[in-house]
C-alpha cells in the first residue's frame, strides 16, 4: 500500500476528510519520494497534484511517476493555483502561515471546513519502513566516517570550523547528500552550549571536543555525537564522561518495543542525576529521526508517545557545567521486536 492511500485510511480513521492540501516539504517528501515540489494536492478520488516551480518542473516532471505534475508561472504561487480545485467543501491541511490559512479557509467555505492532519502525517512518519530504515543504515554509516575523520584530525591548533569542515567534507565523500544539521564542533568550555555551533575557537590541548554531525542518504538523516578528549583528562573530566556513557547504555537498554518514551528518558537521566549532575542535563534524553533530524517520537520526561517496532530514535544524554566543559553521547536507534539496534557504530572514546 503507498503512502497517499495510508494517508488516506488514517484519516477516515479519524473522521478527517479525505481530500488534502500538502504544504509542510518534509511531508511532501513522505508522500512523494521527491523534492522541490511547491505543494501536493489529493482528490478524493482520481490523479494526485503536485505543483512545481518553473525551476523544478522539468526535473519532477521526468523523475516523477503517477503524479499530475503542473508548473506555477513565474510570480504565480501554489495557493493560488489551488484554488481551482478547491470548493466549499471540507479539506485536510497539514500546515500554513496564518495569511495563507485565511485565504485558503475563504476558498474552502469558512474556517470550519479546514481540518488540520498534520499530527495525523507525523504519526505516520514516526514508524519506518524498510526502505526508510534502509536509507537511515546507510546516512549512519557515512556518519560514522565522519566521526572516525575527526577523531583522526583532532589536535591542538586546529580551529573548530577547520574540523568541521574535515568532517564535512569526507562525509560528502562517502556519499552524503549533505549534511542532516550545522555540524556542531565544540571545544572546551564551548562544550557546555549544547546546540553550540561550530566557531573560529582554537582547539587546545586539554580540551573535551563534542562533535555532533548527521548525514543525508535518500532524503533521510543521521544523528552522532562522540567527545574526545585532546591529551589526557583530568579526573573532574572522566567522571563526567564516564556518568553520560553509563547514561547513555541505560537508556539504549530500555529501548523496547511498547515501553513508554518516557521511562527511557528516566533511564538514561536517573543515572546522571544519582551523579550529582543531573541540573546539567538540560534536554531530552532523544527525539526521532527520518526526513527531518527532529521527529517523534519525542523521548523526554514528559513524553506520551509508546515505542513501536520501525521507530528511529537518538539515545543522547549530555551534561554541560557552564565555564568548564560538556559531554554529550550520541546513537540514532531503530526500535525492533527483540528490543533495539544501533545504527552509528563509531567506537566512544576512551579518557582513560
Amino acid at each position: 500500500m503507498n503512502r497517499i492511500n495510508k494517508l488516506k485510511q488514517a484519516a477516515v480513521k479519524q473522521n478527517k476528510p479525505i481530500r488534502f492540501a500538502i504544504f509542510n516539504p518534509a511531508n511532501i517528501t513522505y508522500l512523494t519520494n521527491s523534492t522541490g515540489a511547491a505543494g501536493l494536492f489529493i482528490p478524493g478520488e482520481g490523479e494526485t497534484i503536485l505543483f512545481a516551480s518553473a525551476v523544478n518542473y522539468e526535473y519532477l516532471k521526468s523523475e516523477i511517476k503517477g503524479f499530475d505534475v503542473q508548473r506555477l508561472k513565474l510570480g504565480e504561487k501554489m495557493i493560488d493555483k489551488l484554488k481551482q480545485y478547491i470548493s466549499a467543501e471540507k479539506i485536510s491541511v497539514d500546515s500554513l502561515p496564518i495569511e495563507s490559512w485565511r485565504w485558503l479557509s475563504q476558498v474552502a467555505g469558512g474556517e470550519e471546513n479546514l481540518e488540520l492532519i498534520n499530527n495525523l502525517i507525523c504519526e505516520l512518519r514516526k514508524v519506518k519502513d524498510e526502505q526508510e530504515i534502509m536509507a537511515i543504515k546507510e546516512a549512519c554509516k557515512i556518519a560514522d566516517i565522519g566521526i572516525q575523520t575527526a577523531q583522526e584530525t583532532i589536535q591542538a591548533g586546529l580551529s573548530e570550523k577547520d574540523l568541521a569542515a574535515e568532517v564535512e567534507y569526507a562525509m560528502r565523500k562517502a556519499g552524503s547528500e549533505g549534511v542532516a544539521f550545522e555540524s556542531i564542533i565544540a571545544s572546551g568550555v564551548c562544550c557546555a552550549f549544547p546546540h553550540g555551533a561550530s566557531m573560529n575557537k582554537i582547539i587546545s590541548k586539554g580540551d573535551l571536543v563534542t562533535v555532533d554531525i548527521g548525514a543525508i542518504v535518500n532524503f533521510y538523516r543521521s544523528d552522532i555525537t562522540r567527545t574526545f578528549i585532546v591529551g589526557k583528562a583530568t579526573d573532574k573530566q572522566k567522571k563526567i564522561y564516564e556518568t553520560v556513557k553509563l547514561a547513555h547504555q541505560k537508556a539504549y537498554e530500555a529501548i523496547k518495543p511498547q515501553v513508554s518514551a518516557k521511562e527511557v528518558d528516566y533511564a538514561g537521566r536517573q543515572v546522571i542525576e544519582k551523579a550529582g549532575l543531573g541540573e546539567f542535563f538540560v534536554h531530552n534524553l532523544g527525539h526521532g529521526v527520518g526526513l527531518e533530524v527532529h521527529e517523534y517520537p519525542v523521548l523526554s520526561p514528559n513524553s506520551r508517545d509508546i515505542l513501536e517496532v520501525g521507530n528511529v530514535v537518538t539515545d543522547e544524554p549530555g551534561v554541560y557545567i557552564p565555564g568548564f566543559c560538556g559531554v554529550r553521547i550520541e546513537d540514532t536507534v531503530v526500535v525492533t521486536k527483540d528490543g533495539a539496534e544501533k545504527l552509528t557504530k563509531a567506537p566512544y572514546a576512551s579518557l582513560s
